[in-house]
């Protein structure tokens, strides 16, 4: 089917201005997941970087009900995986390298290999977290709220509360500790996104 270049430059231009949202709302979260195993600031932007190319060259081709964040995170852990592999075979030959790194190394490649970008933003998984936030008590679950989803500082909390810093910081650690109860299959990635706002 012909389109006429008008149209054809309207497409393209909605697909690019889609892209970019797409682009800023992941970078900050997908790149601190990255970097979370590659400990290269560098390492993790590129990543990111290339997963975003890779997405965009594909994205014509993708089901129609891909979950782009979903999609662009397994590639991220993809392209990781492959870093870290390439890293881990230097590191073997290396004579020199103690076998504490060695075992650090295999356990990122293991706990990103059982990472599933996919269960992440599945429902039941969010379900989990509404029950473990709901079942805290009132005050923690208000405080959490206004530290991660409304972004306050703890002092600004406290004023509004009328508690102080030590509590308010309190609230929070109990509500983490929870979460990570609930949550600990999950938790280093989950809520690096749950406090960008992805979720």
């Amino acid at each position: 089917m012909y389109l006429c270049p008008q149209i054809m430059d309207e497409k393209v231009k909605k697909e690019r201005e889609d892209f970019t949202t797409l682009f800023e709302r992941c970078r900050k979260p997908f790149t601190q997941f990255a970097y979370s195993y590659m400990r290269d600031w560098e390492v993790a932007e590129d990543i990111f970087s290339e997963a975003m190319a890779q997405y965009w060259m594909k994205r014509d081709e993708l089901d129609v009900d891909t979950n782009p964040r979903a999609y662009i995170l397994t590639l991220v852990k993809h392209l990781s995986l492959n870093y870290l592999r390439h890293q881990q075979v230097r590191i073997t030959v290396e004579e020199e390298l103690s076998q504490s790194m060695e075992r650090e190394q295999a356990f990122r490649i293991r706990t990103l290999q059982d990472c599933d970008p996919q269960e992440l933003f599945s429902e039941e998984l969010q379900q989990l977290v509404r029950q473990t936030l709901q079942q805290l008590p009132e005050q923690t679950r208000l405080i959490f709220f206004k530290s991660r989803l409304e972004g306050k500082r703890n002092g600004e909390i406290a004023e509004e509360m009328g508690l102080s810093v030590k509590s308010v910081e309190y609230h929070i650690t109990q509500a983490l500790k929870a979460l990570r109860k609930q949550l600990k299959d999950y938790l280093p990635l989950f809520l690096l996104l749950y406090e960008s706002k992805l979720f």
